[in-house]
């Protein structure tokens, strides 16, 4: 196993991101929904998407599913999920 050391008086590359900008109106846009596979993490993101469904008439996609919880979501992956949706719904299990 290998061991990763990390400096926290080191200057953070999270400054180079930024969040999207907000999305004026909901109304019938398209929901993209993200699973990690963990328990419950379906139902969560489906009820959630529901809401969005009922009260702004958005469209819900397909559940798109990562391999694994503890890995980040192949790129080609997200890709196609913006390239399908609006916004993206994602959550974690349990």
């Amino acid at each position: 196993m290998m061991m990763r050391l990390v400096d926290p008086s080191a200057e953070s590359r999270m400054d180079a991101h930024r969040t999207a900008p907000r999305l004026a109106d909901l109304e019938g846009l398209r929901i993209g929904l993200l699973g990690n596979r963990k328990i419950n993490a379906d139902v969560l993101l489906r009820e959630t998407a529901a809401l969005f469904e009922s009260r702004h008439g958005c469209r819900v996609l397909a559940l798109e599913e990562k391999d694994h919880a503890g890995k980040p979501c192949p790129p080609d992956l997200l890709a196609c999920i913006a390239s399908e949706s609006d916004f993206l719904i994602t959550a974690a299990g349990d």
